[in-house]
């Protein structure tokens, strides 16, 4: 290793969240000067990127990472903390992988729903990760429509094994859980999760500097140099590897000729009230994170010092909103009247990267540059599903990971131009056909 380490002088400033408010620590990771090798370089230093370097450290790699920013800066640092077994896009995946992988498909979405919970449940237990990891998870019910969808769930979940992690609750049932009265009812599962995944994402990020990995922030990637050995190159410096992944998700313009017009920024916002005292308490006496069934939901849960997490709806024009506080009060104001207006002490936005049939895109840009992008909102728990993959591809294994590159994805011709406004108007519908069902 010839790179000079060398401390970040010019840091990109985190977006002002609750998350980046509360941090364990900081990070002061140096900016890339001059040459380094390394096995696999890791473009992204977000959940994908930085999952997939902890499971290749563990394996003995020698791993780099390249963040244009900090680490967990993007959609990593600023999204709601839920880690449930929701899977963006499980249908498109049945239909498409039935292909390959025949009446298994079931099974195997199935038991893909869950292997996130495991790996950061077991990976923050043995790395000691301190990101306030809690159990406890509402599907609620805003119609007898939704009920009727929770009922299956429910009973299918009872089918394969977890009649002790999920419960069916009725509108008496949520008056048990929830200080509100907008509910018909639930599936309560005690497998899913919440959690700080900022705090997350850093303690992940010193795991794999523990084993031995190198990472870069403010070192944006300028160009991905292709052939027997590929390379990374920023500003002041470069990283020769045996094997390049890009894992920029949605934050990045590199590699247009493969990757444009495959996926879309939308905005999603979020606040967090002043803390709630003992009211906190009887909004949400069992600490539960909550969904509801709607195709554009609400989400929400309690920080570790008592104040409602709320996030809602989604803006498809990829443009911020000027007033996401002025948005969400009246939603927060609608589900817990008691907080009629509450105080605001953080609003911020996060950009999540939609796919158009809500499969996460997994593949290769040449023989040693591979990418995985495109959560589609449900990036906790498949960010690190993602990486245990990718880090198999890597190594060798290439089994889920050849299942999902067969997926065929959808290319909008200029995307930048057609591809928010096509979304848009896709959204647009699916709210429509909400108000029917």
């Amino acid at each position: 290793m010839n790179a000079a380490l060398q401390p970040a002088t010019a840091a990109a400033e985190r977006c002002k969240s609750y998350y980046s408010a509360t941090l364990n620590e900081e990070t002061n990771y140096p900016t890339l000067q001059g040459q380094v090798s390394v096995d696999v370089v890791i473009i992204g230093g977000g959940f994908t990127g930085v999952a997939s370097a902890v499971e290749l450290a563990e394996r003995g790699l020698k791993v780099a990472i390249v963040e244009s920013n900090k680490i967990g800066w993007g959609a990593t640092g600023r999204n709601g903390g839920q880690v449930t077994g929701s899977l963006s896009g499980d249908e498109a995946m049945r239909k498409q992988m039935r292909n390959s992988i025949g009446e298994e498909v079931d099974d195997f979405i199935w038991h893909l729903r869950w292997r996130g919970h495991d790996i950061i449940k077991n990976r923050v237990e043995k790395y000691g990760i301190q990101c306030d990891l809690k159990h406890g998870h509402l599907h609620a019910a805003m119609k007898p429509s939704h009920m009727d969808e929770l009922k299956s769930a429910y009973e299918e979940a009872q089918r394969r094994g977890m009649g002790d992690q999920v419960s069916l609750l009725d509108r008496d049932d949520m008056r048990q859980h929830l200080g509100s009265e907008l509910y018909l009812g639930a599936v309560k599962n005690t497998r899913n999760m919440h959690l700080h995944p900022l705090n997350l994402c850093i303690g992940e990020a010193k795991a794999a500097e523990s084993l031995g990995a190198l990472i870069f922030e403010h070192s944006e990637v300028l160009e991905i140099v292709h052939g027997a050995n590929p390379a990374v190159i920023t500003a002041h410096g470069r990283i020769d590897a045996k094997q390049v992944l890009l894992a920029g998700d949605v934050y990045h313009k590199l590699e247009p000729k493969k990757l444009k017009g495959k996926i879309f920024p939308a905005m999603g916002g979020i606040v967090t009230t002043k803390p709630l005292g003992e009211l906190a308490k009887q909004l949400n006496p069992q600490d539960l994170a909550v969904y509801d069934c709607r195709f554009v939901l609400d989400y929400y849960r309690m920080t570790a010092d008592g104040r409602l997490l709320f996030g809602g709806g989604a803006n498809y024009s990829g443009r911020d909103s000027r007033d996401i506080a002025g948005e969400l009060l009246p939603c927060i104001e609608r589900t817990f009247p008691q907080l009629k207006g509450v105080q605001i002490d953080f609003q911020w936005s996060c950009a999540m990267g939609i796919v158009v049939n809500r499969i996460p895109q997994l593949g290769k840009l040449s023989d040693n540059v591979w990418y995985c992008q495109g959560y589609s909102g449900h990036g906790i728990a498949t960010t690190h599903i993602m990486g245990e993959i990718m880090a198999n591809a890597l190594t060798g294994t290439l089994g889920h990971y050849d299942t999902f590159a067969a997926c065929k994805h959808i290319k909008v011709p200029m995307g930048d131009i057609f591809g928010n406004p096509m979304l848009a108007a896709g959204m647009w519908y699916y709210q429509m056909m909400e108000k029917l069902r």
